[in-house]
C-alpha cells in the first residue's frame, strides 16, 4: 500500500511525463498519461483497500473485508480524514455482532471523523443508537435515532429506524396515565356505570 502523499507524487510525475509527451507532439500518449495520473488522484481520495473491503461486505464476506482492512497498518498516515472515517465505520460494522464495546468505539470515531455519504452517516448513527439503547443509554439512543432519521433522506433505512423505535417503545412498557381522569380504560369503565 502506498502512503497517501506518495500517490500524489506518482500522479505529479506522470503528469510531468504527459507534458513532456505533449511537447514532443505525441498528443495521444500525453492524454493516456493524464488519464493514468487521474487513477492515482482518485486513489488518494478513495483508498483501494477500503473499496475492496466494501466489495467484500456487499457479498457478506466479513472475513475477506477484514483481511483487506488489515492491510492498512496506520490509517492516520495512509488515509485522508474521510477515508479514516470509513475505515472505522467498516471495522464497526464487522465487530458489531461480536463485540459491542469495540463497535461503539469504532462508530464514534467514524462519526467524529465524518463520512462522505449521508446514508452512511445515518447507518453509523443507527448502529450506535442500537448499542446505546442496549447499554441503557436511552436518551442518547433517542437523539442518535433522530439524527439517523434526519440523515436518511432517501429512506433507505426507514424500516430499520421504524423497527428500532418500536423496540424502544416496547421496552419502556405501557404508559399509565394517572393524571386528570386516569387512563382511557378507566374512563370507559366509569362511563359504563
Amino acid at each position: 500500500m502506498f502512503h497517501k502523499n506518495f500517490k500524489l507524487i506518482i500522479a505529479a510525475l506522470i503528469i510531468g511525463v504527459a507534458v513532456w509527451q505533449f511537447t514532443l507532439g505525441h498528443i495521444g500518449n500525453g492524454i493516456m498519461y493524464i488519464l493514468l495520473s487521474l487513477i492515482f488522484v482518485f486513489l488518494y481520495f478513495k483508498n483501494e483497500f477500503i473499496l475492496l473491503s466494501f466489495l467484500k461486505l456487499r457479498k457478506q464476506d466479513f472475513e475477506g473485508a477484514k483481511n483487506w482492512l488489515d492491510k492498512i497498518k496506520n490509517p492516520e498516515a495512509a488515509l485522508v480524514k474521510k477515508q479514516q472515517g470509513y475505515y472505522y465505520y467498516l471495522h464497526g460494522i464487522m465487530v458489531s455482532q461480536s463485540n459491542m464495546n469495540e463497535a461503539e468505539k469504532h462508530f464514534r470515531k467514524a462519526i467524529g471523523l465524518g463520512l462522505n455519504m449521508s446514508h452512511d452517516m445515518a447507518m453509523a448513527k443507527l448502529n450506535l443508537a442500537g448499542i446505546s439503547f442496549t447499554k441503557g443509554k436511552k436518551q442518547e439512543a433517542v437523539i442518535l435515532l433522530k439524527d439517523a432519521e434526519a440523515l436518511d433522506k432517501q429512506g433507505m433505512l426507514k424500516d430499520q429506524i421504524k423497527m428500532m423505535k418500536e423496540n424502544m417503545k416496547r421496552s419502556q412498557g405501557p404508559k399509565q396515565h394517572f393524571g386528570q381522569g386516569g387512563s382511557a380504560r378507566a374512563q370507559r369503565r366509569a362511563s359504563r356505570r
